[in-house]
């Protein structure tokens, strides 16, 4: 397993695939993410984009981890305790703190193009 932190300002997408580049890790799944963003930035399942701006409380992330790049569903809630949720993108800036945990997985995980879908969908050596 590998558990880590981002600090503040730092970008929790890029953060995700740098943690996984310098572990080397090959597969994994994303267990947990605690803490904070200033920013959200969400794709929804229309392909429309929400920009929010925060401060915003992490309530929930899972997602897989592979060389080829990674797929997180966040959900974060504002001050009054209204959650959105989402597709992780770039641009969600750490407000104080974000505390991942990837577990390493066996099996081998890729990412390839599906032209049904047209996103590169999970593929499991």
């Amino acid at each position: 397993m590998i558990v880590s932190r981002l600090r503040p300002g730092e970008d929790l997408k890029k953060g995700i695939e740098n943690i996984a580049s310098e572990g080397n890790l090959k597969s994994g799944v994303l267990l947990c993410i605690v803490g904070s963003l200033n920013k959200a930035v969400l794709r929804m399942s229309n392909e429309n984009k929400m920009v929010l701006d925060g401060p915003f409380e992490i309530v929930s992330a899972e997602g897989t981890v592979s060389p080829d790049g990674i797929h997180v569903h966040l959900a974060v809630s504002d001050h009054e305790g209204r959650v959105f949720g989402g597709h992780l993108m770039k641009g969600c800036e750490i407000y104080t703190t974000a505390e991942i945990c990837i577990l390493k997985v066996p099996k081998k995980l890729k990412r390839i193009f599906d032209s049904e879908t047209g996103y590169k969908e999970l593929l499991i050596d």
